[in-house]
């Protein structure tokens, strides 16, 4: 049996990159049949997962028995400066999402919470005061007291 996994949810203030914009417009614009945009191995994605984040994450899964679904990264309101990151694991994509693969790992995120999350690097830190998943995000600038939240 794997060890509990603790997400960390860390608050960023971002500022969107022309390449995402354009992006969300294009989906936004694309045919109402469009499902969801599955990114192919010579795309870059949004986001990276480092290999022991990826292992941790399967290793959440594996406990849940949640085989076959994906991990879904996003970001939402809240936190001490407006924004918090999410992890949660969802059966399938939504409309528009983004789809990625990390070595056979589903990782789905809208294009909103792609365009605040472009460069984060997702990583599994463990150290004294805990283990969690951790949120290195180029354009956060400075963390809160609280140690979980950031701003831009």
């Amino acid at each position: 049996m794997g060890r509990p996994v603790e997400i960390f949810r860390l608050v960023l203030r971002a500022r969107p990159t022309y390449r995402f914009r354009n992006m969300t417009a294009a989906i936004e614009q694309a045919a109402p049949s469009l499902n969801h945009v599955i990114l192919g191995p010579d795309e870059e994605p949004p986001i990276e997962l480092t290999p022991k984040a990826i292992e941790m994450v399967r290793e959440a899964m594996e406990a849940e028995k949640l085989e076959g679904q994906a991990l879904r990264v996003y970001v939402q309101g809240g936190g001490c400066s407006g924004f918090q990151y999410g992890l949660d694991f969802e059966e399938k994509a939504r409309p528009g999402d983004f789809e990625m693969s990390f070595d056979g790992l589903r990782v789905i995120c809208d294009p909103i919470s792609a365009m605040h999350l472009e460069g984060t690097t997702i990583d599994y830190v463990m150290g004294m005061s805990g283990a969690g998943f951790k949120f290195n995000n180029p354009y956060a600038k400075s963390t809160c007291g609280c140690g979980s939240s950031f701003t831009g």
